[in-house]
């Protein structure tokens, strides 16, 4: 999980990024935010991870989306070996952000 914790961030700025928000390569505090929860007793689905990614909508973003999924499915199984069984899931709400720095 520490591993998978150090190539989250680019990975998954590497899988949304589109012509409305380009990843430049320096992430700042704010562009991706990590939680991580252990499975609970009354969970369900049978996978060891679940990667769940929430990132604004942009039509340039939502028309591509399973194949963003399954190459962010890939680079982590690649950049993590030993993971276990993992899922990725990939939500395009329409939304806004705002950050301050105080």
């Amino acid at each position: 999980m520490h591993q998978l914790r150090s190539v989250l961030p680019h990975l998954v700025s590497l899988a949304v990024e589109c012509p409305e928000e380009p990843y430049d390569g320096d992430l700042q505090p704010g562009d991706v935010v990590l939680r991580f929860r252990e499975s609970g007793p009354l969970d369900s689905g049978g996978l060891d991870v679940v990667v769940e990614i929430h990132s604004k909508w942009f039509e340039s973003r939502a028309a591509d989306r399973q194949r963003r999924v399954d190459e962010l499915r890939e680079r982590m199984a690649t950049a993590t070996p030993g993971l276990g069984d993992f899922g990725v899931y990939l939500s395009l709400p329409v939304a806004a952000w705002s950050q301050g720095e105080e």
